[in-house]
């Protein structure tokens, strides 16, 4: 009869939307930026990236669809999540007391598994 227990130590596999944010992460090293927060919390608002390259910090967000019949998933990107967004990068900024760099925001997209990058996708909200 089979054990209906939990096996420890055996890796499960990552959500699809997470190896999408893994390749996004994969991207932008390749760009020559380091990755400097994954999944970065502020209390119930999130970023899935943050990375850094120079004086440059971008604040990426992650989005996926298998195909483009309800839309393009950048579409999903709306007001109300630019304002979080923006709200989770102010405290990111005050939290590590960034200063004296660029700040943008990115849209990275994959539609049926391929990568689209929006650099500079939206200002910060007021």
């Amino acid at each position: 009869m089979p054990s209906s227990k939990k096996r420890s130590g055996v890796p499960r596999p990552d959500p699809a939307w997470r190896s999408y944010e893994k390749l996004a992460g994969r991207f932008y090293e390749e760009q020559g930026f380091e990755i400097l927060a994954r999944n970065w919390r502020a209390g119930r608002l999130e970023i899935d990236l943050i990375v850094q390259r120079n004086n440059l910090i971008v604040f990426v967000e992650v989005k996926s669809a298998s195909s483009k019949l309800f839309g393009h998933p950048a579409e999903r990107v709306d007001e109300k999540k630019t304002v979080n967004l923006t709200r989770a990068a102010q405290q990111f900024i005050e939290q590590k007391k960034v200063d004296n760099c660029d700040l943008r925001f990115d849209v990275v997209t994959f539609v049926n598994g391929q990568i689209e990058h929006f650099p500079g996708a939206f200002d910060a909200a007021e």
